[in-house]
């Protein structure tokens, strides 16, 4: 997966978020978009995934050489965010199953096999709004981790997770970004884009 950003700005009234970014991520090397706080950095994500439309510029996808029509590139990208919510109602299994219907997991990783991987065994039948902060971003960072999309969006991944949830994340990132393309948000130190090989700084573009 290759993603390419031209000339992409994007303003809410007069006010101009950023402006004038150019750059091109491909498969393997991973990016970490930087800013504080009201940046803008989220907002480029977003961009990014097609939820938002720049107010200039364009965004080309690119798989295994051919342009994809920017309608049909969110079937290929999987993203996590703070303010992503889950079906509380659902239990960890359901929301693992559901997940799976329209967004098949990688290799054909079955539901027990992530529940493994979550280190939450004795939870997988408990709903999900009886879970803490911490268990929640671990199956947001599961759900879009281990979909089979080769363009992955994180969106401050270690928030709400302790020393034990941090290094359990970068140990699914370790097994599972090879020959994908992970684009992180973060405003917290490099262990949370650690594996990333560029950067690029959203206040370089005000």
């Amino acid at each position: 997966m290759k993603v390419t950003l031209q000339n992409i700005g994007k303003r809410y009234n007069n006010e101009w978020i950023f402006r004038g970014i150019n750059t091109e991520l491909s498969a393997g090397e991973h990016c970490a978009i930087l800013g504080a706080n009201g940046s803008g950095k989220s907002t480029l994500l977003q961009v990014i995934h097609g939820n938002y439309a720049p107010s200039e510029g364009e965004i080309k996808y690119t798989l295994k050489g051919r342009e994809l029509h920017p309608e049909k590139a969110f079937k290929q990208i999987s993203i996590t965010t703070p303010y992503l919510e889950l079906m509380e109602e659902f239990t960890m299994s359901e929301m693992l199953e559901f997940h799976s219907s329209f967004k098949p997991f990688l290799d054909g990783i079955s539901v027990p096999e992530i529940v493994d991987l979550l280190e939450l065994e004795k939870s997988k039948n408990k709903e999900l709004k009886y879970f803490s902060s911490g268990m929640k971003q671990r199956v947001k960072l599961s759900l879009a981790i281990l979909s089979a999309t080769p363009l992955v969006l994180l969106d401050e991944p270690t928030s709400n997770l302790d020393r034990a949830g941090v290094e359990w994340y970068q140990s699914l990132v370790h097994k599972y970004s090879s020959n994908r393309l992970f684009i992180v948000c973060s405003n917290q130190t490099k262990e949370e884009y650690f594996f990333c090989t560029q950067t690029l700084s959203v206040e370089d573009y005000k």
